[in-house]
């Protein structure tokens, strides 16, 4: 007996259990050990049909993707679904939980798929940089067609077991807990049936018509030109998708190999697949383990209706976890949670939660005028204007009303948060949880650990965000803790070549071209001047064209003219004040001339700063400098973040450029010590991670 797969025999029918905790990931042991069981299962004549099954939590959750990029020990995912293609004898699957990426291509190359009912199936290789490379490409056409399965392949997304059948990507549904049951009395009909054994790789009438309609791939790539920009992969399957309508099943496998193969090797999916890993690398805190207990969190308070306040609110009730939400009159109490309220119901108007969970989500609230009425409190978030002053009297008054145990977080974005819990008698139980705009949305939630922050109040916030839908990233205490200082530099320099005569169009496009949603100044103009420039003190251009009344996207003028659409225009007005500040703050004219310039003005300053946060000690590790970017400023995934970036470019040929922009600007440019020494060695931030 194998320890990752064992089988027994049952009326015939061998029932082979997968054991590969957690996930039963599709690792060299786990296909050996399949492949010995499926060899001798052939070989036995007592044996009539097989049925594969999974121990644990789920079905097979996908490939190893630690072996990504290593030399392959056989067999190979491919090489057993060959194998399940040559079988004897009807091979039956019985999936619960996950069927993901290589589980279900695995899964696909059998005879049979009976499914429990809240399983799910998926082929999610794209969010990886990767197409399916076990035949996912080729056989899941033959079911649903080519233009479901570039729906289907391209999205990633997970599908549920009842459209699984409503498809023909399943057999049969089968209750949760005789899941192994009615397979195992699907395999025995199918045995007395006479024992057929369908191959999906034999089927074409789901794609004849696919044939005489070539112009689907095109139209499909130009009408997901948008969603698909900088991403090789969705091209590689559409690619795949149209190989397996036009060519024969092994002609097509071929052909999706060869595609899989240059995606693994492309810097767009080492990027995607940094990122997977760093997610969860970020979850763990070297200094506290599973030893450390956390707090049970039952009920919450949240300090302030606004936007922040009520999407974070959103964030917890989202989770079934009832929250006291406070303002201090009642016109504003009202106003947030009708946002909420509308917010949700808008959701519902999308078919994503029925009016049912509306009410439910609602109820959860407990709207209050008094900080007396988060005396019962778990924890009590704070999420009030950015002042020092206001913060500290918050929290002085909440050292006096919440209950012993109870921890007290601030959602600043840049204050002191040891300052903060300095107003309490009770720094260990204070912590930050900055959460980013729109809350209720973005993933990223950084955890500020303070100087005096118990571990059992970290271990808490860290499992808690998990809880909530977030991704956390531990921070020091500095200002801007780790996201919003990392990428203030990027902001700093654009503005300076502004004012030097870059043109901003110039500036944006640069950003855009490199994978941002939008340019820096395009996202001042969304998110309004008049909110970003109002602590300014001295003249600038945001300033005058506040003066003006251009305030944005909202007022249809900003740093840029809007038409009816909200498409950005060049401005004369813009350009005009751009010169006049210039000339005021005897800015020289020294346009930066060239994307890959512009490029490193911009971003180079990001990566020196990221050197400065990891060697302060502010992240932990480089890979979670990474995620801050990607998911708090939506940096392009298939850049992998600043740092990984950096790696890829060369640390040495971005210390030699930054040498001469020092020559040209100033100690702005002045590479971090960390990333010197990192270039001199021939290291890389990845191996400090």
């Amino acid at each position: 007996m194998n320890q990752t797969a064992s089988s027994v025999v049952t009326d015939g029918i061998a029932l082979i259990t997968l054991d590969n905790p957690p996930v039963n990931a599709l690792s060299a042991p786990l296909r050996q050990a399949l492949q010995s069981e499926l060899d001798r299962a052939f070989r036995d004549d007592q044996v009539h049909a097989i049925m594969l099954i999974c121990a644990g939590r789920t079905f097979i959750a996908g490939a190893d993707i630690t072996e990504f990029g290593q030399p392959w020990q056989s067999p190979s995912l491919p090489d057993l679904c060959a194998m399940l293609d040559a079988a004897p004898k009807p091979v039956i699957a019985a999936i619960h939980g996950t069927a993901l990426g290589g589980g279900f291509e695995l899964a696909l190359a059998c005879h049979y798929r009976v499914v429990a009912a809240s399983a799910r199936v998926g082929l999610p290789e794209v969010n990886l940089g990767l197409l399916p490379g076990a035949g996912g490409t080729q056989r899941i056409p033959r079911v649903v067609g080519a233009k479901a399965a570039l729906d289907i392949v391209t999205s990633g997304r997970q599908i549920k077991a009842k459209e699984a059948l409503s498809l023909g990507l399943v057999d049969a549904i089968a209750d949760d807990p005789s899941l192994q049951s009615e397979a195992l009395a699907f395999a025995r009909r199918v045995v007395a049936d006479g024992a057929a054994k369908p191959r999906i790789r034999d089927r074409t009438d789901a794609i004849e018509g696919d044939r005489n309609a070539p112009d689907l791939f095109t139209t499909f790539a130009t009408t997901n030109a948008r969603r698909f920009k900088g991403f090789p992969a969705p091209g590689a399957i559409i690619e795949a998708v149209q190989a397996a309508v036009m060519l024969d099943f092994d002609d097509g496998l071929a052909k999706e190999a060869a595609l899989f193969e240059q995606l693994v090797a492309s810097p767009e999916s080492a990027a995607q697949r940094h990122v997977f890993f760093a997610e969860r690398e970020a979850a763990r805190v070297p200094d506290i383990g599973p030893e450390t207990a956390a707090i049970d969190i039952a009920a919450v308070g949240v300090i302030g209706a606004g936007t922040m306040g009520g999407g974070i609110t959103m964030n917890f009730l989202n989770a079934g976890i009832p929250v006291t939400l406070v303002e201090t009159n009642q016109e504003a109490l009202d106003r947030g949670i009708a946002t909420i309220r509308r917010n949700y119901e808008a959701t519902a108007s999308k078919g994503r939660m029925t009016g049912q969970q509306v009410e439910q989500r609602m109820a959860l609230i407990s709207p209050s005028l008094e900080l007396g009425a988060l005396a019962h409190a778990d924890l009590v978030i704070e999420a009030v204007y950015e002042s020092m002053d206001v913060k500290t009297d918050i929290f002085a008054r909440l050292d006096r009303i919440a209950k012993p145990g109870a921890i007290l977080a601030s959602n600043t974005s840049f204050l002191n948060l040891d300052r903060i819990a300095a107003a309490t008698s009770r720094p260990e139980w204070v912590v930050g949880l900055h959460f980013f705009s729109p809350a209720n949305v973005m993933r990223l939630l950084e955890v500020v650990r303070g100087a005096a922050t118990a571990k059992p109040v970290v271990a808490t916030a860290m499992r808690l965000a998990k809880r909530i839908g977030k991704v956390a990233v531990l921070s020091g205490v500095c200002d801007g803790f780790i996201a919003n200082r990392l990428l203030a530099p990027r902001g700093t320099q654009a503005e300076a070549m502004m004012l030097e005569g870059t043109p901003i169009e110039a500036i944006d496009r640069v950003l855009v071209d490199y994978g941002f949603a939008m340019g820096h100044f395009q996202m001042m103009d969304l998110v309004g001047l008049d909110v970003i420039g109002r602590n300014a003190t001295e003249r600038t251009v945001m300033g005058d064209l506040v003066a003006a009344g251009r305030l944005g996207q909202k007022r249809g003028a900003g740093y840029y003219d809007y038409d009816e659409k909200r498409r950005p225009h060049a401005s004369d007005l813009t350009a005009n004040l751009i010169s006049e500040v210039a000339a005021a703050a005897s800015v020289a004219h020294s346009p930066t001339v060239g994307d890959e310039a512009i490029l490193a003005r911009l971003l180079y300053p990001v990566v020196t700063e990221g050197a400065r946060i990891l060697e302060e000690g502010i992240a932990l590790r480089a890979s979670d400098i990474d995620i801050a970017a990607v998911l708090g400023y939506n940096w392009p995934v298939y850049r992998g973040g600043p740092l990984f970036w950096a790696d890829q470019v060369g640390l040495g040929k971005i210390v030699a450029d930054m040498r001469q922009l020092e020559a040209l600007h100033g100690e702005t440019f002045r590479p971090a010590p960390l990333l010197v020494r990192l270039a001199e060695g021939g290291k890389r931030f990845g191996d400090r991670s």
